[in-house]
């Protein structure tokens, strides 16, 4: 083989390598983090902020929405929607200095004509794949993904399933991405299923009939007792499946109908909560499927966080909690604060801390330790707050609302040490 033919397959092996490049622990690509659970690897991000101390730079976000920005090289993506114009787009800003690039519109009118009082019409966090950023909506009586590139172009749009919910609650699952394929729900009366799209033709590649399943948890793959798992809770069970083709590989009952949050793992464990009616937070044999251990705690909107042998949540009655992971032993759990604050953004661990948000706009920053509660900070961001944080170079990227000036305005801040 030629020098000329070795070096071509070289840059054409390197070309194809630069996603994966791209998607390090340095990036925030997906809902969650690198990993969909909501570490930020060897992250240094401040402890204490206010609207003027270690604020970077903060912008406007045109419209409304829950979905948490994503941070990929030099930019951020964002989901968002105008209520008034029923207008749903992704917008992107230069992560340096906050400044919008584009706002792609991807669909206009057909919005549910109700959704709960605490939902939006763009409450799913965008995903990539290090060239396409994937949006999902829900318009039109439907669930839909589209596929943009990094200059806001549209590449290719699918339908996922009708959507007619047995409450009517909204959609907010986002998608997520595992090798060349980009996985969706549609938890609904309609067409109840978990899809996988190519990531560059939008094709199907697998379908998971769910069937009449109402629920709105986001999955998360990982590999967990020596495989790729994807791992769903939602419909009186949790449920893992193989991601490569949607297969199932084992179940486990539940006494909740309905979840929201994004189930987490540590070891040869997994871990879900819920919900309605009933709350239950239920510790799994990853291997197996058994139930190991349950508790009544109620994490439902929230996803929790597991780490180092321990779980950690932010229950709906307002207490931080810690269980060890191995049986569900009690460690600690404290007050968030005096006041009963309603919780809808999951935690973020950095640094050997972590950061719990509540809907006031509220973060309280503690030791991610099992030898007690122990808070090194407590900051306040706008009066309202449902988004998660994104943690990326040091810096968190936090979505908010503020109406102290009348009128309610959502803003972006990059926050981090000056």
């Amino acid at each position: 083989m030629s020098l000329s033919v070795t070096m071509r397959l070289f840059v054409l092996f390197f070309t194809a390598m630069i996603p994966s490049l791209l998607l390090g622990q340095s990036d925030w690509s997906r809902w969650r983090g690198p990993e969909g659970n909501g570490i930020a690897e060897s992250q240094k991000p401040p402890i204490q902020w206010s609207t003027d101390n270690n604020v970077i730079w903060k912008v406007m976000v045109p419209g409304r929405g829950h979905a948490s920005p994503i941070v990929v090289g030099d930019l951020i993506f964002l989901a968002t929607a105008d209520e008034s114009k029923q207008s749903q787009s992704v917008v992107c800003f230069n992560r340096g200095s906050g400044k919008q690039i584009w706002q792609t519109e991807i669909s206009n009118g057909g919005f549910n004509p109700k959704i709960h009082r605490k939902n939006t019409h763009a409450s799913s966090t965008v995903a990539t794949d290090g060239k396409h950023v994937f949006a999902v909506f829900s318009h039109h009586g439907g669930v839909h993904i589209a596929a943009l590139d990094f200059n806001g172009a549209e590449t290719w749009k699918k339908k996922v399933g009708d959507y007619q919910s047995s409450y009517p609650f909204g959609y907010g699952a986002s998608p997520i991405v595992f090798g060349e394929s980009v996985i969706v729900t549609n938890e609904n009366n309609a067409d109840a299923a978990v899809v996988a799209f190519d990531v560059k033709t939008g094709d199907q590649l697998w379908k998971i009939n769910r069937i009449e399943n109402s629920s709105y948890s986001t999955p998360v793959v990982t590999n967990v007792a020596g495989r790729d798992q994807l791992l769903l809770s939602g419909g009186q069970k949790v449920t893992s499946y193989d991601p490569a083709n949607g297969k199932p590989l084992w179940t486990a009952k539940a006494n909740w109908g309905v979840t929201c949050g994004t189930m987490v793992w540590d070891g040869g464990m997994v871990f879900a909560s819920g919900g309605f009616p009933n709350g239950q937070t239920l510790g799994i044999d990853a291997q197996t499927g058994e139930k190991v251990w349950d508790n009544s705690a109620k994490v439902y909107e929230q996803s929790m966080l597991a780490v180092d042998g321990y779980v950690f949540a932010h229950a709906d009655n307002g207490v931080i909690y810690c269980w060890r992971a191995s049986d569900g032993q009690e460690m600690w759990k404290q007050k968030f604060s005096n006041l009963r604050v309603a919780v809808s953004a999951s935690p973020v661990l950095a640094n050997g801390n972590l950061y719990f948000t509540a809907e006031n706009g509220e973060t309280a920053v503690v030791k991610a330790t099992h030898e007690g509660y122990q808070e090194v900070g407590r900051n306040l961001l706008g009066d309202e707050a449902f988004a998660s944080q994104a943690f990326c170079g040091n810096r968190i990227f936090a979505r908010v609302g503020d109406s102290s000036r009348g009128s309610r305005q959502e803003w972006l801040f990059c926050l981090g040490e000056k």
